[in-house]
């Protein structure tokens, strides 16, 4: 939890430095290519982690991995080195994603289907979405072959369940009150 509220405060200030020097979607993009790069390589997440090895090693590897991105993001290596927070480095990245996403309006929608989608059925949602929020929409599609049909979408906190699983549930509760 802790850990937590720091990247959401190390993320702040770093959206905050990037907006003053208009880089704000410059270091997103390096926010999400370390993002996924920690992610997807384990060994790299256990070294930002580890208390054994050095703090100038774990900024020279880095500088290795990330050798072209903005001067912002790669600052915010040193401050998290010099705090003895490297280890939050994934989490800060991710945090500021989200923040930058919100402070230029965009919103984030998950529809689940019992198939993949196609790319006219994206459409029409993601015009459907854009009607209901007024904001630009990243569309996310998780495929659940349990719903059986229909789909499910979410919004920000709203959610519609559309899906026919959740339609055959309400016919079997209302049988079974009857």
């Amino acid at each position: 939890m802790a850990g937590t509220r720091a990247a959401i405060r190390y993320a702040k200030a770093v959206l905050s430095l990037a907006t003053e020097q208009n880089v704000a979607d410059a270091v997103n993009n390096d926010m999400k290519l370390i993002t996924s790069a920690i992610s997807e390589n384990e060994d790299l997440g256990q070294v930002l982690k580890s208390s054994v090895i050095k703090s100038e090693i774990k900024t020279n590897i880095l500088t290795q991995i990330f050798p072209n991105i903005n001067g912002v993001s790669s600052s915010l290596f040193e401050v998290l080195v010099s705090n003895k927070r490297i280890n939050i480095l994934e989490d800060v990245a991710a945090k500021y994603t989200v923040l930058f996403d919100a402070q230029i309006g965009k919103e984030h929608a998950t529809v689940t289907t019992a198939v993949p989608m196609t790319d006219d059925l994206e459409v029409k949602i993601l015009s459907k979405i854009k009607m209901l929020t007024n904001k630009a929409v990243e569309l996310n599609n998780i495929v659940d072959e349990s719903i059986l049909g229909g789909f499910i979408l979410r919004v920000g906190d709203k959610q519609y369940n559309a899906s026919i699983a959740d339609k055959l549930n309400k016919l079997r509760r209302e049988f079974t009150l009857n």
